[in-house]
């Protein structure tokens, strides 16, 4: 299973949700008496999507290398082997042991070509490909092995166990899940936390998302360092809309794990998403700057263009300007998109640099030309600017992408005058 990190992209209607509520900050000193002056205006708000989580996090199970794999014995196949052909996996056993996995695997599969009701050689040969990192050939070889075994009533535990991890890691979770219930309700003991985090994750995979969350809990209570249990856990809070429960998990996560890049991304995201929800500006203000730190902390571990955006949203947020613009002019570069274009935009133009405002979202707009937010910005711009003319032009522009936008129609009469003069 390939080692992923958590880089959701978020959604333009959510950045421009989460915008529309930072444009309402300078509402208020733009909109005063003068009717020639520009103002800046609400856009209409847009839901958040649930889009927000982005891609799934998929960190990479560790195998447990210690018990599970350690029952593997030279011995005599289950059932009769033909007289004439060797069925005896002492000398496989014996590179097995020498760390030869290759060819331990190599000769275990030509004994199991020779005898294939041979189950400790079917057994041997998945065990080392196991540690070749051949997972599906593992899972293939191994459940020949449990096949045979369970034929003869001599189940053996330690077949279940890398049977489950190597299903797991093959990222066969349907396959996977009922050996991980058989493994964790075992009455022989505690189970290893690890496969309590095999048995969530598969669980989570095949959609059985409330079951996911009750192990995962599980995983984390019995080993409250497992940082991927508590990832998943905020990311399930995430999508129930439970904002308070994400944060904490996530911040439980980051404190586990500094370098898991994908909780810090989803522990930003919550931050935005809750100072969004909330009318308290005290508590807002709270989260916004909770979000410039987990965001600043994303940052040295991504420096792509969309880790540098969602930080930067977190800046406006906090009303921190001249920052934001400085994060993302390192990714404003010519494929940059339409929405970091925007955050750009209206970074330098929140910071009164409207030059750069402007020429930021000349070029948001060339890249997406129906973004209604990067009109109403770059109109305000020229306005505070004296250039009517493209005020005027760029709020006809915007009617023609929506027609029904009152504060567009307000602004272009506004403009006319002077447009002429």
């Amino acid at each position: 299973m390939s080692n992923q990190k958590v880089t959701p992209i978020l959604a333009l209607s959510f950045a421009l949700s989460l915008l529309a509520i930072v444009l309402v900050a300078g509402s208020a000193s733009s909109a005063e008496a003068q009717s020639s002056r520009p103002r800046r205006v609400k856009p209409a708000p847009s839901p958040t999507p649930d889009s927000l989580l982005g891609p799934e996090p998929k960190p990479s199970p560790v195998a447990n290398n210690n018990a599970p794999l350690l029952d593997v014995k030279p011995t005599r196949p289950v059932g009769n082997a033909p007289v004439s052909t060797n069925t005896d996996t002492t000398h496989a056993f014996q590179l097995f042991q020498q760390k030869q996995y290759a060819a331990a695997a190599k000769e275990a599969k030509e004994i199991t070509g020779n005898d294939p009701g041979n189950a400790e050689a079917w057994k041997l040969a998945g065990f080392s490909e196991f540690y070749l990192k051949q997972y599906n050939e593992a899972a293939e070889d191994l459940q020949k092995a449990l096949d045979l075994q369970r034929r003869t009533e001599q189940e053996d535990p330690h077949t279940v166990d890398a049977l489950a991890q190597s299903y797991t890691l093959a990222e066969k979770f349907d396959r996977a899940l009922p050996l991980l219930v058989l493994i964790t309700t075992r009455k022989d003991g505690a189970p290893d936390p690890q496969f309590i985090y095999y048995r969530g994750l598969a669980e989570y995979k095949t959609g059985k998302i409330d079951d996911a969350e009750k192990t995962f809990n599980a995983a984390a209570k019995a080993n409250p360092k497992d940082a991927a249990s508590l990832l998943y856990l905020g990311q399930i809070a995430l999508a129930k809309k439970d904002l308070d429960a994400a944060i904490s998990a996530l911040n439980r996560a980051t404190a586990n794990d500094p370098k898991l890049a994908s909780a810090w991304w989803l522990l930003t995201s919550s931050y935005l998403r809750r100072a969004t929800s909330t009318n308290d500006e005290t508590k807002a203000n709270a989260d916004y700057l909770g979000a410039v730190r987990t965001g600043e902390a994303l940052t040295r571990l991504r420096s792509d263009e969309e880790a540098v955006g969602l930080y930067a949203r977190a800046l406006i947020g906090a009303q921190q300007y001249a920052r934001a613009a400085t994060a993302l002019e390192k990714v404003s570069t010519d494929n940059a998109s339409g929405i970091t274009l925007y955050l750009l935009g209206l970074s330098y133009s929140r910071a009164n640099n409207f030059p750069k405002a402007i020429t930021a979202l000349e070029r948001s707009l060339a890249k997406t030309p129906n973004d209604v937010n990067s009109y109403r910005e770059l109109g305000y711009d020229y306005e505070k600017t004296k250039q009517y003319a493209k005020a005027f032009a760029t709020y006809d522009k915007a009617l023609k992408v929506a027609p029904d936008d009152a504060d567009f129609k307000e602004a272009l009469e506004r403009v006319r005058p002077f447009a002429k003069s």
